[in-house]
């Protein structure tokens, strides 16, 4: 059992979510950084799938309750066991009655916590990942909270203390993030200098990003064509009548500030989509702190393809590294 004495900004408990439910309105969710989800649970000895905690720019203070083994990946929240800093990337021992807390991220927007045994809170519609918006989930369908109590489930393998990822296996965070980006289905909304100046402006995140979405902001404004609004449409001039939502999706509400949909994303509305952030960007994106900068970049499909292939190689290298 571990013991939560502060929950942090935004801890919720994740694994790698829980698809085929969005045509039903209900998301994904999941860890919004994958290959950190994955790292850390590898470390300790879980499935890269296992539930774990995600936290955002402020870590919670958790007292274990039995002894354990423990990784934290992501952004670079220095973890500190009793006032004494551990090493991030690498599987270390904690003692029951000890206390875990964090820094404050020096890069990077989310650390992911595994314990060796997972978060052992009930699976809902295959996932043990928290949906907040929907009361989904986790534990208790919510982020954490002061004197929540969570489960660990026993753990299946035994690894060591100091097991750690190469440097080739650690990620690149911070600085000046491009995002990939397929156009449509509705770009041809856009003028053609305002999709030129979509694409040449370099945007920062605000302080609004979550889980939901990213909000951006900084670029210039964009217009649409002029035309008149079809039945069921509202008035905004980005409207349109309800579509689906891909996750990554690019809506701008009034043409003002673009909103990137990530994995808590509602699964449709009617706001013009102008592009696609690609699946292989997305672990990037959910680690961008507020104010960061980024430029979209306009990919093929075929090149998206290509890019997806790449991360899936990527992943599949670190779970093998630790398949032994």
């Amino acid at each position: 059992m571990i013991k939560v004495l502060k929950p942090g900004l935004a801890t919720s408990v994740q694994d790698l979510g829980r698809e085929g439910y969005y045509h039903l309105g209900i998301p994904p969710s999941g860890a919004l950084d994958h290959y950190a989800h994955a790292a850390a649970n590898l470390l300790v000895g879980n499935a890269p799938g296992a539930a774990g905690l995600e936290c955002t720019l402020m870590g919670p203070e958790l007292e274990f309750q039995r002894d354990a083994l423990v990784a934290v990946c992501g952004a670079q929240m220095t973890p500190q066991l009793d006032g004494v800093e551990k090493h991030q990337d690498t599987a270390f021992e904690v003692k029951a009655g000890q206390v875990l807390r964090f820094g404050f991220p020096k890069i990077g927007a989310r650390a992911y916590i595994a314990i060796a045994g997972g978060i052992d809170v009930p699976v809902v519609l295959g996932s043990r990942s928290t949906y907040a918006l929907g009361g989904l989930g986790g534990f208790q369908g919510r982020k954490l909270a002061a004197e929540d109590e969570l489960p660990v489930g026993v753990p299946q393998r035994i690894k060591q203390p100091g097991t750690s990822l190469p440097m080739a296996l650690r990620q690149s965070l911070g600085g000046e993030v491009a995002l990939r980006v397929v156009p449509g289905l509705y770009d041809h909304r856009l003028t053609e200098s305002a999709a030129d100046n979509f694409y040449a402006d370099t945007w920062a995140v605000g302080s609004e990003a979550d889980r939901i979405g990213y909000r951006m902001k900084g670029g210039r404004a964009l217009e649409f064509k002029e035309r008149a609004q079809p039945f069921g449409a509202g008035s905004d001039p980005s409207n349109i009548v309800d579509s689906c939502y891909p996750i990554g999706s690019i809506q701008v509400p009034a043409g003002l500030e673009p909103i990137i949909l990530h994995r808590d994303a509602v699964s449709g509305g009617g706001y013009a989509m102008i592009g696609t952030v690609i699946s292989a960007d997305l672990d990037a994106l959910g680690q961008m702190q507020p104010n960061q900068k980024a430029r979209f970049v306009v990919v093929t499909l075929e090149q998206a393809l290509e890019a997806r292939r790449a991360y899936k190689k990527r992943m599949s290298a670190l779970i093998n590294l630790f398949a032994s």
